[in-house]
């Protein structure tokens, strides 16, 4: 499983300016350097960077938000691009929406897992069942009708999973059974239920350059 090892994932959110929510239940506390410290870029001289970013700067920055927020790299995220091109519809949405329906970040809205990287771990563990069959590829795209589920377990009762919660709760594409820790894909996920704040006229002005 390919991972970004350079950068620890307080430093990313602090570099965009934004939570991004990698640490799951530590993003939502005190501890979280953004509510110390505010959106300080990382390193000594993060506060006294006061030049204005470039159109280039500008582009790279919506890019990289969006890449970090659903923890993929930039050969994939290219893909996502590329491949968003060929489909009918909006460009910018089309590559949104595939990265949206991948089989990690479902796994997070379902609650499933705090964070992405732990979603991608219980991937790769082999934790995760889709249509009753398991599944151990990050960034499977999941289709109406498909049947998310984590893998019957002992273990599962005593486990403390977000969607556990009584506040949890779900997208609206989504539909989930917490007894039976699974969750069903009943629509696509449409641009205004995606949560964060993405520009993604930015990124194909960065890719199209």
């Amino acid at each position: 499983m390919a991972r970004d090892t350079l950068h620890t994932k307080c430093r990313l959110c602090r570099r965009e300016g934004v939570k991004l929510y990698l640490k799951g239940a530590r993003c939502l506390s005190s501890k979280c350097p953004i509510e110390k410290k505010g959106a300080v870029p990382p390193g000594m001289h993060g506060l006294k960077r006061t030049s204005r970013p470039s159109s280039y700067g500008i582009q790279l920055r919506a890019k990289q938000k969006v890449k970090r927020f659903y923890g993929v790299l930039e050969r994939q995220m290219k893909k996502y691009y590329t491949q968003a091109k060929d489909m009918t519809g909006l460009l910018g949405e089309n590559m949104l929406f595939q990265l949206e329906i991948r089989l990690d970040n479902v796994v997070t809205q379902a609650g499933f897992g705090p964070s992405r990287s732990a979603a991608k771990q219980l991937i790769s563990h082999k934790k995760i069942m889709v249509n009753g069959q398991v599944l151990n590829v990050s960034s499977y795209q999941v289709k109406i009708n498909d049947v998310i589920s984590l893998k019957p377990s002992k273990k599962l009762d005593g486990m403390d999973f977000p969607f556990k919660d009584k506040d949890f709760k779900t997208p609206s594409w989504m539909v989930l059974t917490k007894d039976q820790h699974s969750v069903k894909i009943v629509n696509m996920p449409k641009r205004q239920e995606i949560s964060q704040d993405f520009e993604e006229n930015l990124i194909i002005e960065f890719y199209s350059r």
